[in-house]
């Protein structure tokens, strides 16, 4: 719970974006935000660990889905170092439900990878060559993190269930168990492994994410990074959450309102210089008529000539 409580993985969404399905998941609200309950959280990240090392065990593939930018690297990261697939561009329909024709799509992939690494597309005139580049790097993009993938995964893994619905929704058509971190604002029921966590804050989704690929990690003989085990030290409650979300919500507060006397100020500054300014003008007596400045501002030999268009007539 306290590398939680310090990921902030404790806040959720404001109160009137939220789905009732989470109010088992809910400990209270702090300033229209919900806190989410972390015993409960820790204590279903650990039952999360436990089933997909099972699966690891099994032989089981596992795919990680996260196409949120503040996100991506983190899901990538995890699934390399974990040797699972990954989707963090965006989620190809079909991916699961039809993966025969994915499958085509990666054959084609690597073939103009062939073709460009033999200096094949070199030989083609430049027009076709830079169309297929330009394929093959789209293709690369989308694909590139299941590329290896030769049969549908045996779990696939979530940030945002709320975003990534289409994956959610095709690995439940294939009874593929989901795991997923969810806010308050998600359904929970369409996911077989809630955990139950800030889905926005990168330092959270980047804990969650470690701790289940330690548990594929480990299932492969390796050695985990994080280690879900018990914190050490002193044990943390939610009350503890709790005064720790109300010391945060004080210092923001007094940034705000620091923020907002220092702008008054510099309002203040900028309209006595606009004043003073106004003053050293009045000084120098009314300003003149525009016609009269004008004829002022003309050279002597102008004015002359008018006048001996005048006298002329």
């Amino acid at each position: 719970m306290k590398k939680l409580l310090e990921a902030g993985a404790h806040f959720g969404h404001q109160t009137r974006r939220w789905n009732p399905k989470m109010k088992k998941y809910i400990y209270g609200a702090r300033n229209g935000v919900y806190i989410i309950d972390l015993a409960k959280t820790a204590d279903l990240i650990s039952k999360a660990y436990k089933a997909m090392k099972e699966i690891v065990d099994n032989g089981g593939k596992v795919l990680f889905v996260g196409t949120k930018k503040q996100c991506q690297e983190a899901v990538q990261a995890e699934a390399l170092r974990s040797g699972s697939f990954y989707m963090t561009n965006h989620w190809l329909g079909g991916t699961l439900t039809n993966f025969k024709t994915i499958q085509g799509r990666i054959r084609y992939l690597k073939e103009l990878e062939r073709r460009e690494e033999e200096g094949e597309l070199d030989l083609l005139p430049k027009k076709e060559a830079a169309e297929l580049r330009k394929q093959k790097e789209k293709l690369s993009k989308n694909l590139e993190g299941i590329k290896e993938m030769r049969r549908v995964p045996n779990a696939i893994f979530v940030v945002d269930p709320r975003v990534e619905h289409n994956a959610v929704s095709e690995a439940r058509k294939l009874n593929i168990p989901v795991f997923a971190i969810v806010d308050t604002n998600s359904d929970p029921d369409v996911v077989d492994y809630v955990l139950p966590a800030n889905d926005d804050a990168v330092r959270s989704v980047s804990l969650i994410l470690a701790v289940i690929a330690d548990a594929i990690v480990e299932s492969k003989g390796g050695l985990p990074v994080v280690a879900y085990v018990k914190d050490e030290g002193d044990e943390v409650t939610m009350k503890d959450v709790i005064r720790q979300t109300d010391k945060e919500n004080a210092e923001k507060l007094a940034r705000i309102r620091a923020e907002r006397a220092a702008r008054q100020e510099a309002y203040e500054r900028e309209q006595a210089a606009r004043s003073s300014g106004r003053d050293e003008g009045r000084k120098f007596g009314p300003r003149k008529p525009f016609t009269k400045r004008v004829e002022e501002a003309k050279p002597a030999e102008a004015q002359n000539v008018e006048e001996v268009k005048e006298d002329k007539k």
